[in-house]
């Protein structure tokens, strides 16, 4: 893997064990693995952030106001 940057992690002895079994039973690598677990983290968090831009402009309720609305209706 030239120009990938090389690290240290630290696993879980189960974790990697786990890895090891899905590693060898799909025909990947750990550190394929690895880097396919934190671009999708990466990607959901950048989907996060997406919504929040989106949302900026909406007007807020504060938790007391939803908590009052819950008790209102019974629900709490």
């Amino acid at each position: 893997m030239p120009g990938d940057t090389r690290t240290t992690v630290y696993l879980k002895p189960k974790v990697y064990r786990a890895l090891k079994v899905k590693a060898a039973t799909t025909d990947s690598t750990i550190s394929e693995l690895i880097n396919h677990a934190v671009l999708e983290t990466l990607r959901e968090d950048a989907l996060d952030i997406d919504a929040c831009e989106k949302r900026a402009k909406e007007p807020a309720r504060s938790f007391e106001t939803v908590l009052k609305e819950l008790q209102r209706d019974g629900l709490v």
